[in-house]
């Protein structure tokens, strides 16, 4: 389904005579959906603050369309800074007081984990978090749920599998943020490599998001002799990461995270020319890559963007992630067909069918089941220039898809 197929079934929906509200649809009235949201709009996580900003662009488009079946969408998107304790307080008063019905793609793995038990004790739909953790597909235990992106686990298989492939003598250093969003990749490179690990990988370095820098992680990382650099880190770090390992003249072949691929957040400020030959990989279109410059799908971005975002870093990904995760959003809306209660809320978001995003490679399909939280599992290699980041290979999933 493309995005103006999607939006002509919106505008379908729009003229149906808007349902009587169900009694169990809190956050839900004859003319309103609410809608909750953490951001990172401040703290050492505040590059994502872009991705809350466009969701908000993207609803205001939406409600000027009419909204859906005949509802506005009430998007109330609060600032945590990255800090879990300021998250649980946000996120209870987004529900007990402000009475959103559900929340969508609230950033950060950490920030997530914090009111995971909270959001499932109380059958609160967790949809499309912000972060590729690994549990956020899990199902069984926490039913009300669900990621969007690749998984960090899966991303790091990918790596893992190339790196057994094209440098099978590889020394590998990790560097990653002391978390379940960094402890994901040392599991997934585990995964692939098996008994090999102890052998292959030579050092492991953490680190907290309260540093100041990780220049010391990237010196002793160096010092271990590696040839090979993994970097799980979020924007500030990543860019740190990369400066630091140019400057002091490593040269190791370096993975980094694809949530800190942006060009405008991490390449740039990092020295354009000391991130050549970084490698990361993607399911979504990049908005500096010259091959979508007369991509359908990313004229469609660009259109609302220079309409609901105007003078906003086009360069940014993070605006291209936020316009995909909320077309899946709405797709879910519209397959609920007037019946926005959190039971069925759930239910749709659990059966996404081979939905194409206008934003997402050629080949990446968003699907998902009752037992198939993982909305997202394909993805591509791609390494940077010094000026944008060239695909190479085929769209692949990692070990365990």
């Amino acid at each position: 389904m493309t995005f103006k197929t999607s939006m002509l079934t919106a505008a379908a929906l729009l003229a149906l005579v808007a349902p009587a509200v169900a009694a169990d649809a809190p956050g839900v009235t004859a003319t309103e959906i609410k809608i909750g949201n953490t951001e990172a709009y401040s703290g050492p996580a505040s590059a994502y603050g872009a991705i809350g900003k466009g969701e908000s662009a993207f609803w205001t488009m939406i409600n000027e369309q009419g909204g859906v079946a005949g509802r506005k969408i009430n998007f109330i998107s609060v600032d945590d800074g990255y800090n879990p304790a300021k998250t649980v307080e946000q996120t209870r008063k987004l529900v007990e007081q402000d009475g959103v019905a559900f929340l969508f793609n609230a950033l950060g793995t950490p920030t997530n984990s914090a009111v995971h038990k909270y959001l499932n004790q109380k059958n609160i739909p967790q949809l499309f978090v912000a972060t590729g953790a690994d549990k956020w597909g899990d199902y069984k235990d926490f039913p009300w749920t669900m990621g969007w992106q690749p998984s960090y686990r899966t991303e790091a298989q990918i790596y893992a599998k190339y790196i057994l492939k094209e440098k099978p003598n590889a020394k590998i250093a990790i560097l990653y943020q002391n978390d379940d969003f960094g402890k994901d990749y040392v599991a997934g490179v585990k995964d692939v490599l098996g008994d090999k690990y102890a052998k292959m990988v030579v050092k492991e370095a953490t680190y907290e998001t309260s540093d100041p820098t990780i220049d010391s992680q990237v010196v002793t990382l160096q010092a271990s002799g590696a040839d090979t650099l993994i970097t799980a880190a979020i924007p500030k770090f990543a860019a740190q990461t990369i400066r630091k390992v140019y400057d002091i003249g490593w040269r190791p072949t370096h993975f980094l995270t694809n949530v800190s691929l942006s060009v405008a957040a991490v390449m740039l400020p990092a020295g354009a020319e000391k991130g050549i030959g970084v490698i990361t990989s993607n399911y979504g279109k990049d908005a500096t890559d010259p091959a979508w410059k007369d991509d359908p799908g990313m004229n469609e971005w660009r259109a609302f963007m220079k309409k609901y975002m105007p003078g906003a870093d086009m360069s940014d990904n993070n605006f291209v992630y936020a316009y995909g995760v909320s077309l899946t959003m709405l797709q879910v809306l519209k397959q609920c067909n007037g019946d926005f209660s959190r039971q069925n809320v759930m239910k749709q978001a659990a059966n996404i069918h081979d939905l194409v995003l206008p934003t997402a490679l050629p080949g990446v399909k968003v699907n998902t089941s009752p037992t198939n939280f993982h909305p997202i599992r394909q993805m591509q290699l791609q390494k940077w220039d010094g000026k944008t980041w060239v695909r190479f290979g085929d769209v692949i999933s990692g070990a365990g898809s």
